[in-house]
């Protein structure tokens, strides 16, 4: 069993980051591992390149995360709750269960949209990298599933739409952006990615027996 280093047995070269909080240097070696992997993928990124791009020692790294595939999750896991947070803001304030589902679709392509690493790391890297990430992957993209899920349950609740299996009807939407964020990640096309939310809102909410145009949602894409 590796044994712990005690605190005042730093090796010498690097001066410890005194003046840096735990989660300040913690935040600075996510940004750093973000942009590493995002330029030269996970298999050819090291832990050396992550530390360098951070200005951290190896031992500040490992105290933090415990390797190259931790902060990976880390990341991913960073990445969802980032998601679910900005759907929650963006129907905060808006009574109507399914305008909700609306709003919550239209955050989802938002952040992707300004966020095109954070879309690649979840949509694209999670699902190349199989293996070992296929149990975090799973996890991910249940968490992203059950974001939608909670909405379509409230809109049934309120009679807003017909009962359906919203479980499944929640894959099936997912399963719609991941290939609509997918080719444009891969292509460029649409120039911009929110473009297609008018045409992906009317789809997605006629396959739960929605009337888009009946709600008047084209006044908020």
């Amino acid at each position: 069993m590796q044994r712990l280093r005690r605190p005042s047995s730093r090796p010498r070269g690097r001066p410890p980051l005194a003046t840096s909080s735990p989660g300040g240097t913690r935040r600075r070696i996510l940004d750093a591992a973000l942009e590493v992997f995002s330029e030269h993928g996970y298999h050819e990124s090291a832990v050396d390149d992550i530390v360098a791009r951070a200005d951290a020692s190896k031992g500040t790294f490992y105290f933090h995360f415990p390797n190259k595939q931790g902060i990976f999750f880390a990341l991913a896991d960073e990445g969802a709750r980032r998601l679910a947070r900005t759907v929650d803001e963006a129907v905060a304030d808006e009574p109507d269960a399914l305008r909700r589902v609306d709003r919550a679709l239209g955050a989802v392509l938002a952040v992707f949209a300004r966020h095109r690493t954070l879309a690649r790391l979840l949509l694209v890297d999670l699902v190349n990298l199989g293996g070992g990430f296929s149990a975090k992957l799973l996890d991910v993209h249940a968490r992203m599933a059950w974001l939608i899920r909670d909405h379509l349950d409230a809109a049934v609740a309120e009679g807003s739409i017909p009962p359906v299996d919203t479980e499944l009807a929640a894959y099936v939407w997912l399963g719609a952006i991941n290939e609509v964020v997918m080719r444009w990640l891969h292509t460029g096309e649409p120039a911009k990615l929110e473009s297609l939310v008018p045409g992906l809102r009317t789809l997605l909410l006629r396959s739960v027996g929605a009337d888009p145009g009946g709600l008047d949602l084209e006044r908020r894409a």
